[in-house]
């Protein structure tokens, strides 16, 4: 397990070469000016040289991404055109509101989709099941910003339950942890009842039963504890995603995380904030699929065995 998670590691660094590169073709690649965009298209030529010179656009693509390069080797991310601060220092900043917000999603997400998924497949083609498949369904196609929109409506300006944007307590969390959910909690509901109707259909579920066994221990000691690879996997996915900025989310209800941060940089054609995000983001989810991939050593003893096979 040592040898895998340090092989894990030493892939980062080429992943992250190659999304860099990517990443950076694509924004040099894309129309506008950061610089117009910073000093407004009626300034000075002589002004809009020197500012092209200070922030090091008046080299070739060659020689912007060497320097940048250099100072990723430094550990450091850039500083913001527009506000001159350290990038690496506002995500660290920022980066504890994102994971307020993950964590709060999947708290939501997990145990309703699991226990819908339950539900779903011990009750399968009954009224019931085919409710929770038509919201499971609805959940997944609706887009998230029109449904954040609708909530925020509903919620904020019509009942005035909850604050329509901004950072802050629970009350300021509720909404857009919920709507975060509202995908992660569909596909678990839909892969739960998926992997447990092919668990069902098991001989040492049917031989559990045989036995005389409790329909309950059978659901957890059988068929939860088979079931929790492709759950473990969703959840993992989805969790990565959450902590790399849920970026409509985080701008539609004001909430001051990564998401948020990447859009004001896009808008602004922050090239350092822009990139910094990128790659801040990309080690975040290499990292969750790390421990994800850890977790199945360790819930799986299929793949305990395998390992040691080899």
């Amino acid at each position: 397990m040592t040898a895998y998670v340090l092989k894990r590691l030493l892939l980062l660094i080429p992943l992250l070469f190659g999304i860099t590169l990517l990443a950076f073709f694509l924004l040099k690649a894309l129309p506008g000016d950061p610089v117009l965009s910073l000093v407004g298209e009626r300034a000075d030529p002589e002004v809009i040289e020197n500012i092209r010179k200070e922030i090091g656009v008046d080299k070739g693509f060659i020689g912007q991404y060497i320097g940048y390069l250099k100072l990723l080797s430094h550990g450091d991310f850039g500083r913001s055109y527009y506000t001159n601060r350290d990038v690496l220092k506002d995500i660290v900043m920022k980066f504890p509101n994102t994971m307020r917000l993950a964590f709060a999603a999947m708290l939501i997400a997990v145990p309703l989709g699991i226990v819908a998924g339950f539900i779903s497949a011990y009750k399968r083609d009954r009224f019931i099941d085919r409710l929770i498949n038509v919201v499971s369904i609805t959940g997944l196609s609706i887009p998230i910003f029109w449904s954040a929109i609708i909530i925020m409506l509903f919620f904020s300006l019509k009942l005035k339950l909850f604050p329509p944007s901004g950072t802050g307590d629970i009350r300021f969390l509720a909404l857009p942890a919920f709507v975060l959910s509202i995908p992660a909690m569909a596909t678990l509901s839909r892969v739960t009842r998926t992997t447990i109707l092919d668990i069902l259909k098991m001989p040492y579920i049917n031989t559990a039963r045989a036995k005389g066994l409790p329909s309950i221990k059978i659901s957890i000691v059988h068929v939860l504890k088979n079931a929790i690879i492709p759950i473990v996997t969703i959840i993992g996915l989805d969790f990565g995603s959450y902590l790399n900025g849920a970026v409509v989310t985080e701008t539609i209800f004001g909430w001051d995380g990564i998401g948020r941060f990447t859009m004001e940089g896009i808008i602004k054609r922050d090239y350092p904030v822009i990139m910094g995000c990128i790659i801040f983001g990309t080690a975040v989810f290499v990292f969750v699929n790390l421990i994800t991939d850890i977790l199945y050593h360790y819930l799986d003893p299929r793949i305990r065995l395998h390992a040691k096979e080899k």
